[in-house]
């Protein structure tokens, strides 16, 4: 299949009113994980990258370039797109690389030094046909998220997109980044209600720690892109403690690395059904 833009994968997902996975890749293998688990599953795939991971491998250009090969060569519509990036250089980097949509992340700035910030990202992508999510609302760490203070308004964001002129937007809406327990208990009125005020896809930041009926039902309420990042890793680090206990004398990482992969495709399919990810395929000619 041709490498597609995110919003590509994602309009059709909202149309359907059915989920888009993206999923973090940290290594090649959560790629390679990635793309055999979504062609199992026949359902369209975003693999994405974010500034942490780009300061992992050293710079973006390395690995940005081999995620974008993995997903050309998928035989499934597959889009790379670069996740929580908080400066326009990353940015501009993820652009000429050739990834299709960005997140850009300005919730660190006062609310109208976002909208500005983010107003002039979305410009400068725009004019290159690169799509734009952004944030409105506290998906940080653990501390506070669950207060339903820290949760995106409706009006707020209704007018932070319009404001902006971003593609789609991710929400609070009960969910936490790197939470290892699946017990969030997700505001699905709120969810309905942003989808009934704003006019632009939404999005799921911290989506492991969310049983598979959370996210079926969030799908439901109005959230189109699920973000997936801990619950990959879990998979990854449990295949390789697993092998590595029944094999102690293992050195060669392949062959333990191998072992994380296919779980991880395993797990990628799985959630891919959750969402109902696959409906997306039946839809007219992609790319």
């Amino acid at each position: 299949m041709t490498l597609v833009g995110a919003g590509e994968i994602v309009g059709r997902a909202r149309r359907a009113g059915r989920g888009a996975a993206a999923f973090d890749v940290v290594q090649i293998e959560h790629a390679q994980a990635a793309v055999a688990g979504a062609e199992r599953a026949d359902a369209p795939v975003i693999l994405q990258i974010s500034e942490n991971t780009a300061r992992y491998h050293g710079a973006l250009r390395p690995v940005g370039a081999a995620v974008l090969e993995v997903a050309a060569a998928a035989r499934v519509p597959a889009a790379v797109h670069l996740d929580h990036a908080t400066g326009p250089g990353l940015v501009d980097t993820a652009v000429d690389l050739g990834f299709g949509s960005v997140m850009y992340d300005a919730s660190a700035l006062e609310h109208d030094r976002n909208v500005a910030a983010t107003a002039e990202i979305a410009a400068r992508c725009h004019a290159r046909g690169v799509w734009v999510e952004a944030g409105l609302g506290e998906i940080g760490g653990t501390d506070g998220v669950h207060d339903p203070a820290a949760r995106t308004d409706p009006g707020e964001a209704a007018a932070y997109v319009a404001a902006t002129g971003v593609d789609a937007l991710a929400v609070a809406v009960g969910t936490s980044h790197a939470v290892p327990t699946r017990t969030a208990v997700l505001d699905l009125g709120r969810i309905a209600a942003l989808r009934a005020a704003v006019p632009v896809p939404l999005v799921l930041h911290g989506s492991s720690g969310v049983p598979d009926e959370g996210l079926a039902q969030a799908v439901a309420a109005g959230i189109t892109k699920v973000n997936v990042a801990t619950r990959l890793n879990q998979v990854y680090t449990r295949a390789v403690r697993e092998r590595l206990a029944a094999e102690p004398e293992a050195v060669d990482p392949r062959r333990y690395v191998a072992s994380a992969r296919d779980a991880v495709a395993g797990e990628v399919e799985h959630l891919l059904g959750v969402l109902g990810a696959a409906d997306v395929m039946r839809t007219a000619r992609w790319g």
